[in-house]
């Protein structure tokens, strides 16, 4: 069944004199628990994709509609609620709060929910469990590796047990042992159900997803 269904996809934007097609015409379909990869070059669109399907970016043409939900028909406040409560993001720097515990920054995407904090806390402790950092919980970023930060951003991304997840270039700053244990993770995560879409420009990372789309110059070519 699909997730994700986007037709028709444009992205247009001024740099200086010219006009820049960033995407051109993307037709896509994601399905419930699919691990999607997009692939391309610097240049090629690719993130520039994830973040129109992640509801970040409005696009120029086209729709991008998610269990059957019009993103960007949706007033900007109720496109917001809809990505802190469906939408999970993982980015290549992984923005974490340097003077927050781990437990403290992955409770941040529940700080406007409306329970109890010993529920945080256990939603918090339960995501960090997943990732196998319950026995850091404690632990400040500058006190982890960086494999542990980006599990730390992981646990982030879903303690809210979003519908869908999104990585951009999550590995691009890992070394190729720690890149390894990152897809294998996100690789776990997709079994237990948790659908995946990932932006990489690794070819190697795209062996862990169960289908590939290549971007060149905003369209899809494979």
């Amino acid at each position: 069944m699909s997730l994700i269904e986007v037709r028709d996809l444009t992205k247009s934007y001024a740099s200086g004199d010219e006009t820049v097609d960033a995407l051109r015409g993307i037709d896509l379909s994601i399905d419930q628990g699919e691990f999607l990869t997009i692939m391309g070059q610097s240049g090629s669109g690719k993130s520039t994709l994830l973040s129109i399907l992640g509801g970040l970016s409005r696009p120029s043409q086209g729709t991008v509609k998610m269990e059957g939900v019009d993103l960007y028909a949706l007033p900007g406040e109720k496109l917001a609620d809809f990505r802190s409560q469906k939408l999970g993001f993982v980015f290549q720097s992984f923005n974490l709060i340097p003077y927050l515990t781990a437990l403290e920054n992955v409770m941040l995407p529940l700080a406007i929910s409306s329970v109890k904090n010993k529920e945080k806390q256990a939603a918090a402790g339960d995501a960090l469990g997943r990732v196998g950092l319950g026995a850091k919980a404690d632990r400040l970023p500058n006190q982890l590796s960086g494999g542990e930060q980006e599990r730390v951003a992981i646990a982030r991304a879903i303690v809210n047990r979003p519908h869908l997840l999104f990585a951009d270039e999550p590995t691009g700053n890992l070394d190729s042992k720690t890149s390894t244990e990152m897809m294998q993770l996100f690789r776990s995560l997709n079994q237990a159900g948790q659908t995946v879409v990932m932006v990489t420009h690794n070819p190697e990372n795209c062996d862990y997803s169960d289908r590939t789309v290549q971007l060149r110059d905003g369209l899809v070519v494979v």
